[in-house]
């Protein structure tokens, strides 16, 4: 394995935001991977360091144009993030000037698009299989055992996906944070909430796992536009109102594509005293 290298004169960053679903971007392209569980805390931190509710590691690609590594702000790793890896997608696309982008995540090999003034993203099939998702043991994924009836579903990341007749009743916080950790996900899970408004729009807020509350989360939007199709409450193609703003989501034959707001922030540098021991 490379020698993690971190320059002297400490690490470029870029922050970046999809709907209010915020990140930090590491650019480790010609260098080996610098992120630690260590260092995503440290850097996750929104008091002592940066803050984010993911950091996402670009790498050189082999088979694919990247790779992209997600972490928690907890130090832990994200199977997924859907509007990190649009945001990474447009800024690559941007950089390059081509129209398209082939991305390897642990989720599989994900494509991006320019479609008119879009980023669309390729989020890949959902899973249902309980194995994979995983869950604990082989139980009926469109009605959970836990109470509130949720549906399971996986798109790199482990979902629980609740539909609720007011979403503003539901205290996200309690209640998030103690699906995240029922026994019936070994891995624990996002835990989605879901007030349907019609065929083809839905409100969605979210917990996700390692993080909390988040304002966006595009696996969880993925999972909700598969759960709600899958119950019969939606069409394919829906529209979704998030806490930070709207996103749009369409269920194909060749996955879960994606698409919404991308904001590029700031870009800065963690300082050598900051990165010292990390």
């Amino acid at each position: 394995m490379e020698p993690r290298a971190i320059p002297s004169d400490g690490l470029a960053f870029r922050k970046m935001h999809g709907a209010g679903n915020d990140f930090v971007i590491l650019d480790s392209r010609g260098m080996a991977a610098v992120c630690t569980p260590a260092l995503a805390r440290a850097v996750g931190d929104r008091h002592r360091g940066v803050g984010f509710d993911q950091l996402a590691e670009i790498r050189n690609g082999t088979d694919t144009d990247i790779i992209l590594d997600f972490w928690n702000s907890d130090g832990s790793r994200a199977g997924a993030c859907g509007n990190a890896t649009r945001c990474v997608a447009a800024e690559w696309m941007a950089e390059t000037g081509r129209d398209a982008v082939t991305i390897r995540t642990t989720r599989g090999v994900l494509r991006g698009e320019m479609r008119g003034e879009a980023v669309w993203v390729n989020m890949g099939a959902p899973v249902l299989d309980w194995r994979v998702i995983p869950l604990a043991r082989d139980v009926e994924l469109l009605h959970l055992p836990i109470a509130g009836d949720p549906v399971a579903v996986g798109m790199g990341n482990p979902h629980a996906v609740f539909f609720v007749d007011d979403i503003a009743t539901v205290d996200v916080a309690a209640r998030g944070a103690e699906v995240e950790h029922n026994p019936l996900y070994p891995q624990a899970t996002n835990v989605e909430f879901v007030e349907v408004r019609s065929r083809d729009e839905v409100r969605m807020r979210v917990w996700e796992r390692g993080t909390g509350i988040t304002l966006a989360c595009g696996s969880g939007a993925c999972a909700v536009a598969v759960a709600a199709h899958q119950r019969g409450l939606t069409e394919r193609h829906i529209r979704m109102e998030v806490d930070g703003g709207w996103l749009e989501l369409d269920w194909c034959e060749d996955g879960v594509w994606m698409t919404g707001p991308v904001a590029r922030v700031f870009d800065a540098r963690l300082t050598p005293e900051f990165l010292d021991g990390l």
